[in-house]
């Protein structure tokens, strides 16, 4: 799957350790997830094995849905069984995980500027819904697009781009999976949504029966969040699959 090295840089020295200590977080704490071995270090830049391999597709979605499912469930076993969601958790080793709701109400406050909320009773919404998904057991928040997954013709995955992760509940990482995929690919197939889920579930399950209770209501809120909150991406980055459900086009705009 392997050949030569793949050199990413980063805006100053304190974004490339924080990208370190992330990778090794994962390796420690969420295994499932197979990343890039890092093979050098610069003061702004991280150097990684290269990993070949195709983007996630909707039909991979049972499977990084398990994979998900997992990652999160042994992650909240070994480390955050005890975190809260609403506060930045800074660990021994000088990793420090953002928390879940300050990111992301700066970031909604952003689309309602930018145009992508018509106006502050929208916003408004988006906010209490923010805050309704803040409970529960935490897991945390990688970006799982589809280009942030390579998948090998022997059906390997490889996770790529762990270098910036927050707090976040238990399959808010999956719903943008899902929201991505359709914002790339197209509408998914019936029900495919669900039985991501139960993969989701069944596999966070094994960690502790407490961690695969997730329900659709509560996966189609994250993905109204994620609607929004990736709005400026579309036409970009592979998005290119129309507006999605939640998104308004900005002001301006054709």
């Amino acid at each position: 799957m392997t050949a030569g090295c793949f050199v990413k840089h980063f805006e100053t020295p304190e974004r490339a350790t924080a990208a370190v200590r992330h990778h090794t977080w994962i390796a420690e704490h969420a295994s499932p997830l197979r990343q890039p071995a890092v093979t050098a270090v610069g003061s702004t830049s991280v150097t990684f094995e290269r990993v070949e391999g195709r983007p996630a597709r909707p039909e991979d979605m049972p499977l990084l849905a398990e994979l998900l499912g997992n990652a999160h469930g042994a992650a909240w076993t070994s480390d955050l069984r005890s975190v809260s969601l609403n506060t930045p958790h800074h660990f021994q080793d000088g990793t420090t995980f953002s928390d879940y709701l300050g990111p992301r109400e700066a970031a909604l406050q952003r689309r309602l500027e930018q145009g992508y909320l018509p106006d502050k009773v929208a916003l408004h919404a988006m906010l209490t819904l923010l805050e309704k998904t803040a409970e529960g057991p935490t897991a945390f928040y990688k970006d799982s697009n589809p280009r942030n997954f390579l998948i090998a013709k022997t059906g390997a995955v490889c996770t790529i781009d762990t270098d910036d992760l927050t707090l976040a509940p238990l399959a808010y990482d999956l719903a943008k999976l899902i929201t991505t995929l359709i914002a790339t690919y197209g509408p998914l197939p019936e029900g495919a949504i669900s039985e991501a889920l139960t993969a989701y579930n069944r596999a966070a399950a094994c960690h502790d029966v407490r961690l695969g209770t997730t329900g659709r209501e509560r996966l189609d809120d994250f993905v109204a969040l994620h609607a929004v909150l990736t709005a400026p991406y579309a036409g970009r980055n592979g998005y290119r699959h129309g507006w999605m459900p939640g998104h308004h086009r900005p002001r301006g705009s054709a």
